[in-house]
């Protein structure tokens, strides 16, 4: 199982560490916390992480927002914000980058789980592309039943849990219960992990 790597990019070191040991417990992979502009500049160019979270304050300038746009610019990642902003014009230049998420500071850990997994699926949800049960099943050593591919399918267009329930007719629990052996049949831990992978079996189909 290949956990998801995040790059984290955030300046203030305690800050970054406790998002570092956030990610760390629910089954995420830091791929690399950085501090700086410069250094997060050379190391986007590497490709080697797979979502990234970015503060839009670098020293005294919001250099972040450059990172944002070279990332965009790449098409190939998705990223979130995480800032203390909230005047219009940071978030009229933020928006220009076109992130999956915007996150303010300070926030709860469960508040940048749920904006990684929204990043996650907005991401994918504009790149989605048509994958069949059978084709599914066809790369996954035990196939998902009819309803459990209906719940990931909902999955990969954004869906929360109680809208899928109600697009579905069942319960929360009952979607809580397909999840879980979504997650067990294709051997990930999370929702963002999850999508990752189906997208990464829609690129070999």
């Amino acid at each position: 199982m290949t956990a998801i790597r995040v790059l984290i990019v955030e300046d203030e070191p305690l800050i970054a560490e406790d998002i570092a040991d956030c990610l760390s417990a629910s089954g995420f992979e830091v791929a690399q916390i950085i501090h700086e502009f410069e250094e997060a500049w050379e190391f986007i160019d590497t490709g080697t992480f797979d979502i990234a979270l970015l503060d839009i304050t670098l020293g005294k300038e919001q250099r972040g927002l450059e990172l944002a746009a070279k990332i965009h610019a790449l098409g190939s990642k998705p990223f979130c914000f995480l800032s203390s902003h909230t005047d219009k014009g940071t978030l009229a230049k933020a928006r220009e980058t076109f992130p999956a998420s915007y996150l303010l500071k300070p926030f709860r850990e469960e508040e940048l789980i749920m904006a990684l997994e929204l990043a996650t699926a907005t991401f994918f949800q504009n790149r989605s592309v048509e994958l069949t049960l059978d084709l599914l099943n066809q790369n996954i050593p035990v196939g998902l039943s009819e309803r459990e591919y209906d719940v990931l399918a909902a999955l990969r267009r954004g869906k929360t849990n109680k809208a899928i329930s109600e697009d579905l007719f069942i319960s929360v629990n009952t979607v809580k219960t397909h999840l879980m052996n979504i997650f067990t049949k294709l051997d990930v831990v999370n929702r963002t992990e999850l999508l990752f992978k189906i997208e990464s079996f829609s690129k070999r189909m």
